[in-house]
């Protein structure tokens, strides 16, 4: 990011802060409704000494981090190479195709009272609510990655000999990855705005849950601070993926 778009991106924060405090200090608006900023420091302040539930700060951050990054973790290491497969195989994808197109339009919580009554309330459940959010972006972008790939460089490469196994490695594999990487960062978003969802059933820990149970009690103080944490760590998690693409498709943008 050039110096000139960090100035801008930093001058949008700002301004966001000082709206808020600006409609705060006129008094029009409830504290219920919109906290002062004031009120939030506050509230994080005092989760970070005494904890909210019975678990400090850290352990809500944790437990919900530690859900969404195992079932992230699970739909890397079957949604891309399904999703790859899919791609260059037909057959593949019509067979897989119609499952995904069918539950992908729906909310999360609307099949995730079928998974609690096939899996139970406990971690399982919220695992593959997540799970099954961050599965369908991932597979339709390394889907659409393949499909665009040029015939001319699988031609190309079947004319120099290779193989299938080596054209999907070093071919197809190679021009998908910018896809691939739209994908994971779009999975990410979706699986974190789902986790709320996850933790809304028998769950005593957890960001989404610290969210809702605040909100029952209309401490609106806690669920700005609990939205604002989660976007920061949702902001922090999408950098990460970012750099590691800076490093892996170091060609984008540049051809």
């Amino acid at each position: 990011m050039k110096v000139r778009e960090k100035w801008l991106t930093i001058g949008t924060v700002v301004l966001i802060f000082l709206l808020w405090i600006s409609v705060t200090n006129l008094g029009n608006v409830s504290e219920t409704i919109i906290p002062s900023p004031q009120s939030v420091i506050e509230a994080f302040v005092k989760i970070i000494k005494d904890g909210y539930k019975g678990h400090t700060l850290i352990e809500h951050i944790a437990t919900s981090m530690r859900r969404l990054i195992i079932a992230y973790a699970l739909v890397v290491v079957t949604a891309v190479p399904l999703g790859l497969l899919s791609g260059y195989n037909s057959k593949i994808r019509a067979i897989l195709e119609p499952v995904i197109e069918f539950y992908r339009p729906l909310l999360p919580l609307a099949y995730y009272t079928i998974l609690v009554l096939w899996m139970g309330i406990d971690e399982s459940s919220k695992l593959a609510l997540l799970y099954l959010a961050g599965f369908a972006p991932i597979y339709i972008a390394c889907v659409s990655g393949v499909l665009r790939i040029k015939e001319d460089y699988i031609n190309g490469a079947y004319t120099l000999g290779a193989n299938k196994r080596q054209i999907f490695f070093y071919v197809i594999f190679p021009a998908a990855l910018t896809d691939i990487f739209t994908g994971l960062r779009t999975a990410l978003g979706v699986e974190y705005t789902t986790l709320v969802a996850a933790e809304m059933v028998a769950a005593t820990a957890g960001m989404g849950w610290l969210v809702l149970d605040a909100g029952n009690y209309l401490r609106s103080d806690i669920v700005f601070m609990g939205v604002i944490i989660m976007g920061i760590t949702g902001i922090l998690l999408d950098k990460i993926i970012r750099s590691v693409e800076a490093k892996v498709v170091h060609w984008k943008g540049k051809i």
